[in-house]
């Protein structure tokens, strides 16, 4: 995917090399430690909230998985809106760092809002929205930044840090969720504003450790929209695109398959926030190895058995196993799932695409990925509903297959490093 303009930037002077990475690392490089300390706190805030959102919503405010459904879809797939917008104005204006300070400080101001939202369907689905923009409008320069802060044979290893980092505070948000509601029966207040407190800490730590300058250099390129959106010229970032945006229609949220556990087990509510801290441990240990090796052996492979091992989770609610068997290989399959794909699937696509329009390129990714959630978790919500949960998790785990093997075809092998510069 666009070899020639990644060659190019390599033969080039100064005015080809991206504001924000004068200065490229061989390997992880001090942007990707100083976004995962960012996002550290982000996903700590954010997961305090996720931990306890489900379990807040269908058994605290009695919403039923329709309902639900539909806020897991604006909570995870409003972000469709945005990301293009975020990723392009990063690029046009040359301020990843700027743009994803916008976004991390919009999720932050929201949290206090769910608190003061009540049992409103309406004002809760506002201010999930506006938590979702912010991450919408964050990511793509986010991972632009990242991508654009290490050569590309360490894509995997540079995404892999930032996802593990990233992941010790999707770890340490359930157990903070899970320490307050322990201490303080129903203190959903106080884990909200617990989690602004952190998220404020995020945005700060963004303002004083994340390196980026504004200035563009004389002659450096100011993409237009249509000028990022030509990238869908581009086979193989096209069949990327599509591939990830149908798997993305094949992907319920985690707080579905934490409601189905939940189901099984007949768990106390004291102990839901605990239940993401097993696949966000194993995410943690495998992210920088799995990234690590999708640079190794190539990311198409690790991304799609990655794809594979959420087909095993769907599955293990529907086979006849219960107990400790059930939670641990459930959450198991479920941190395989995002270790394999979340980083992977960035660092598949950041090479092949212009380092003038990183952001944009990958902002078109995720938004194919962002509105299949969308749709996911209102269909999935809605099975769940009307047919019932065992009915709803193994019409899921036919469309993933399906997908899954539509995603094989779409998906071509890269081409090596060697290959690139040759």
């Amino acid at each position: 995917m666009y070899l020639a303009g990644s060659k190019s930037r390599q033969d080039d002077g100064s005015t080809a090399v991206h504001p924000q990475v004068g200065r490229r690392a061989a390997g992880v490089g001090s942007t990707a430690i100083a976004l995962g300390a960012v996002s550290l706190l982000t996903d700590l805030s954010s997961e305090m909230v996720t931990a306890v959102l489900p379990l807040y919503l269908v058994i605290g405010l009695g919403m039923t998985p329709l309902a639900f459904g539909f806020l897991d879809g604006v909570y995870n797939g409003v972000t469709a809106f945005v990301r293009l917008l975020g990723g392009h104005i990063a690029d046009r204006w040359s301020q990843h760092k700027l743009v994803a300070g916008i976004g991390y400080a919009l999720s932050a101001i929201c949290k206090p809002f769910l608190l003061l939202s009540g049992t409103s369907t309406v004002a809760l689905s506002a201010t999930l929205a506006v938590d979702r923009i912010g991450k919408g409008i964050r990511t793509a320069p986010r991972d632009a930044l990242i991508s654009l802060s290490v050569d590309d044979a360490h894509q995997g290893r540079a995404f892999g840090v930032h996802r593990a980092m990233d992941t010790a505070g999707a770890l340490l948000g359930p157990l903070a969720a899970f320490g307050l509601l322990w201490m303080l029966a129903d203190a959903f207040d106080a884990v909200f504003i617990v989690s602004f407190c952190v998220a404020t800490l995020g945005v700060l730590v963004l303002i004083a450790f994340v390196p980026g300058r504004g200035n563009v250099p004389v002659g450096a390129p100011r993409p237009t929209l249509r000028e990022t959106v030509k990238i869908l010229g581009d086979p193989a970032f096209r069949r990327l695109l599509i591939a990830a945006t149908i798997l993305g229609l094949a992907t319920i949220g985690d707080g579905f398959l934490y409601l189905g556990l939940q189901d099984r087990m007949q768990l106390d509510a004291v102990f839901f926030p605990l239940l993401p801290l097993g696949s966000a441990l194993v995410y943690l240990t495998l992210a920088v190895p799995m990234g690590r090796l999708a640079d190794r052996i190539g990311r198409r492979l690790p991304f799609l058995l990655g794809n594979l091992a959420l087909l095993g989770a769907y599955s293990t609610l529907l086979l006849p196993i219960d107990g400790p068997v059930l939670l641990v290989l459930l959450l198991l399959l479920l941190g395989v799932f995002y270790a394999a794909t979340d980083g992977v699937l960035m660092a598949l696509a950041g090479p092949g695409i212009p380092r003038d329009r990183r952001a944009g390129g990958m902002a078109l990714l995720q938004t194919g990925q962002a509105t299949g959630r969308l749709f996911a978790a209102v269909l999935f919500g809605a099975a769940w509903t009307f047919w019932g949960v065992t009915a709803a998790f193994a019409a899921a785990s036919v469309v993933l297959l399906v997908v899954l093997l539509a995603a094989a075809v779409l998906i071509r092998p890269e081409r090596s490093t060697a290959e690139e510069v040759a």
